[in-house]
């Protein structure tokens, strides 16, 4: 990804050092092409999708141009603010999961197996006992296994 920002940056460093050295009216007739280009490309296409490294070289560059040509542009300061939000809401957002994690089908069969084989043992000694094997599974979890098992 680095490599990608780096490829889409040097291109317009080199780019700035030409137009330094270009004529005033050389640099016109080009922003007059592009214009009419980026007129032409707006027509065509209903909404540009830009990757990260474009969003960054298009900010970074958006930065440099006058505060009213800035409104203008596929970036506004609107947009930008809007990849910042997204960005900080994908990179601090966590997921939370609701309830309680699913048992694994194997530890599920083993209460069932228990509790048929042991009706007489209770949901905490069936803990005790799969705890003893390496299994963490709380109390109310082998209540309910024990449970739909007696309603089979």
């Amino acid at each position: 990804m680095l490599i990608r920002l780096v490829y889409l940056a040097v291109p317009r460093l080199f780019a700035l050092l030409v137009m330094l050295i270009r004529s005033d009216a050389s640099k016109d007739v080009e922003i007059l092409v592009l214009r009419h280009e980026v007129a032409v490309l707006r027509r065509q296409v209903a909404r540009p999708k830009p990757d990260w490294a474009d969003r960054a070289v298009i900010a970074a560059l958006a930065r440099l141009l006058p505060r009213h040509l800035r409104l203008h542009r596929i970036v506004t300061p609107g947009t930008l603010l809007a990849w910042h939000r997204r960005l900080i809401k994908n990179k601090w957002t966590y997921p939370n999961p609701t309830g309680r994690s699913p048992i694994p089908e194997e530890i599920r069969e083993l209460v069932q197996q228990m509790a048929r084989q042991n009706p007489w043992w209770g949901h905490r000694r069936i803990q005790g006992e799969l705890l003893g094997l390496g299994y963490r599974i709380g109390a109310g979890t082998i209540l309910w296994g024990a449970k739909s098992l007696l309603s089979l």
